[in-house]
């Protein structure tokens, strides 16, 4: 969020320096604020992708493990049956 509000600030800065003073000393200064803001507005893209990509890492793992935990209790589960069976004859 605080990445969102300063490039918000820096480009309205860069906008108002285009309104005032001359034209092409402002031009430069803007062009180089815009190109920073772009520069970190991809980085906080990108960090954000890595972080969606570990959280869907994250649940991809937890679900392996609930159908391994499943597998593994439907597994037993006849041997239970059988054993049960056995003890009530």
């Amino acid at each position: 969020m605080k990445k969102i509000i300063a490039l918000s600030t820096l480009l309205a800065l860069g906008a108002l320096g285009m309104a005032c003073g001359d034209g092409a000393a402002n031009n430069a200064n803007t062009n180089k604020n815009v190109n920073a803001a772009l520069s970190n507005a991809n980085a906080a893209i990108a960090n954000a992708a890595n972080q969606m990509q570990t959280a869907a890492n994250q649940v991809s793992n937890a679900a392996s493990q609930v159908n391994s935990a499943a597998s593994n209790a439907m597994a037993n589960k006849p041997v239970a049956n059988a054993n049960a069976n056995v003890n009530k004859k």
